[in-house]
């Protein structure tokens, strides 16, 4: 059921699409054209790689295990590196309007809700965090005209195995010299179910995640509606699903 939206309130969405294509043109669609809300997204893709804006996919994915398993491989309009997603994971998107955003604040809330379920977790400089160095989610952040963007993700049960196997492109990296594009950061990971005191399954743990976050007498359930859902459609065949947009040149981070 949709509830009137309020300027004042937070939107938010438990987006039940797993299709990557979509998802991540969902994002942008609620970023750029729900401009007066603040937003809170919690997602999750079938398997498939998420690269930045500004990563030569050719050096970040083996795009031969990716074919092999039918993995897809979507860029999206943030920066930051390449990060793998399965059912096992789950991303949280936080959209607000703001001329000096504080990202930082988005990180603490997800070590806040980490805590509630008995995990203790640590930011790095790049506003992953970890458990006892061991990365368990990885972020990345936009900023459009006045409206600010940071999403992240969780690793809760994900199949490591392949994690580690589809983000270990075999081109080598260029030298120091001719790096004018974003390369990930690679580091040892870790499931956040492997860490729990008491076993927790995934359906409950994004229960606690949207109780968590709703938790405050200013949110609003929503969900898409018809016209919505056309022009998510028409975002993701026009640009996501495309192979010029995933595969093809890309303007390099630090210019040529």
């Amino acid at each position: 059921m949709k509830t009137k939206m309020k300027q004042s309130c937070m939107l938010c969405i438990q987006n039940s699409h797993t299709d990557p294509y979509f998802n991540v043109a969902a994002e942008e669609f609620l970023f750029k054209h729900m401009a007066n809300e603040a937003i809170f997204l919690m997602w999750q893709n079938k398997p498939s790689v998420i690269i930045g804006k500004h990563q030569d996919v050719n050096r970040e994915v083996n795009l031969d295990f990716a074919r092999k398993k039918q993995i897809k491989v979507v860029r999206r309009i943030s920066g930051g590196g390449a990060v793998y997603h399965d059912l096992g994971n789950i991303n949280l998107s936080f959209m607000e309007n703001s001329d000096n955003a504080n990202f930082d604040k988005f990180s603490n809330k997800m070590i806040n809700f980490l805590q509630t379920i008995g995990i203790d977790a640590q930011s790095d400089e790049r506003r992953g965090l970890t458990i006892d160095g061991l990365k368990i989610s990885g972020s990345a952040q936009y900023i459009y005209k006045n409206k600010a963007l940071f999403h992240a993700s969780l690793l809760f049960s994900s199949d490591l195995t392949t994690l580690e196997a589809v983000l270990n492109s075999r081109l080598q990296q260029p030298a120091e010299q001719d790096k004018v594009y974003v390369h990930s950061v690679k580091s040892p990971v870790t499931n956040i179910s492997e860490h729990l005191l008491h076993p927790l399954s995934i359906e409950t743990f994004k229960q606690l995640i949207m109780q968590y976050f709703t938790n405050n007498p200013d949110y609003s359930g929503y969900t898409f509606n018809p016209k919505e859902l056309k022009e998510i459609d028409d975002l993701k065949n026009q640009k996501y699903s495309t192979a010029s947009w995933n595969f093809g040149e890309i303007q390099p981070a630090i210019p040529t």
